[in-house]
């Protein structure tokens, strides 16, 4: 199984606290310690502008200035995001500016890209907020741009959604894989995200639960069918939000401590809810049953997990447990 690593950039209330001008070098201090640590196959940030579950004036740094600056400050790590929102940007632009940042950082870009669902935040900046077939319809046209755009140089597509007319992406990325940069399709709807991630992702991510991952991979699986693609030929991945501890009671202060660091923001209610809500799909507890609930899924075919600390930017002793007694019972 291979392990990536959330960076916190204050989407989740995961950088309260510290001054924005120091906020910068928590985010490249961990990034550098997760480089050090070739446990870690990959660093990820959110593709978000305004905080959540709620909009707010706290920091929320953007995903791909994020990745140009990580490329930058580390050598060895794969740089993802969890993931970009198709319509955020034009797509050949967003072509050209992966490519560049796969230059800089010596090719070790993923793609992560999806439709899009945060309505507060798509409103705020002029986006409008299209229906789901339309947001749809964006990332399918758009996935066709990247992979023309990275593998030939150039892409062209008069589409629904958009039009490109020999936009040129020169020089091409690093990476010269089947789609140039790796495409990982993020989200389960089962009529069509997994129908595209069938047709074109190297990666997908979807339910970290047992029963939630094995429907969605037996439709993907029966997607890879109607499209004549080699179901083994996609690495399936989930995410889960990490509250470990050397004892039960330890894990649980630790939700308790995020709960109390976010309630200022959200107030006790949705605090509560919230955060409980993200450890009932997570892995909380003991090392040792963090390991079990990670070896049952990978039975299923998870072999790629990406783990969020929402302690991260304040106390690093949750990602040094999980490093020294989950990931070597894995790896």
């Amino acid at each position: 199984m291979k392990f990536g690593v959330f960076i916190p950039q204050g989407w989740r209330f995961d950088l309260v606290g510290i001054e924005p001008a120091q906020q910068w070098q928590t985010m490249k201090d961990l990034a550098q310690r997760a480089d050090a640590n070739p446990d870690w196959e990959s660093l990820w940030v959110y593709d978000h502008f305004h905080t959540t579950p709620q909009a707010s004036d706290q920091a929320t740094h953007e995903a791909w200035t994020l990745m140009s600056a990580f490329g930058a400050s580390t050598e060895r790590i794969r740089l993802g995001q969890m993931c970009t929102c198709m319509s955020y940007r034009n797509p050949a632009y967003l072509a050209k500016v992966a490519a560049t940042v796969d230059h800089v950082s010596g090719g070790r870009v993923e793609m992560g890209i999806g439709a899009g669902w945060y309505e507060h935040e798509w409103r705020a900046y002029g986006y409008g907020f299209p229906e789901a077939r339309d947001r749809l319809g964006m990332l399918r046209e758009g996935v066709k741009i990247f992979r023309e755009a990275w593998t030939e140089g150039s892409a062209t597509l008069d589409g629904k959604y958009y039009q490109v007319d020999g936009a040129i992406v020169e020089p091409k990325p690093l990476q010269t894989g089947r789609s140039g940069i790796p495409l990982w399709i993020a989200g389960g709807g089962e009529k069509v995200t997994l129908k595209i991630a069938a047709e074109h992702a190297d990666y997908t991510n979807f339910f970290g639960d047992a029963d939630g991952f094995k429907a969605k991979s037996d439709i993907l699986a029966e997607h890879c069918r109607t499209v004549g693609r080699d179901f083994d030929e996609i690495t399936r991945s989930s995410n889960y939000n990490v509250f470990i501890g050397e004892t039960e009671a330890e894990a649980q202060a630790k939700l308790e401590a995020t709960i109390a660091r976010v309630t200022p923001y959200l107030g006790q209610e949705q605090a509560e809810k919230w955060v409980r809500g993200a450890a009932r799909s997570g892995l909380v507890g003991t090392p040792e049953q963090i390991v079990e609930k990670l070896q049952t899924l990978e039975s299923l075919g998870m072999t790629y997990a990406i783990a969020y600390f929402a302690d991260a930017a304040y106390d690093r002793s949750s990602m040094e447990l999980f490093e020294q007694q989950v990931i070597p019972a894995l790896r």
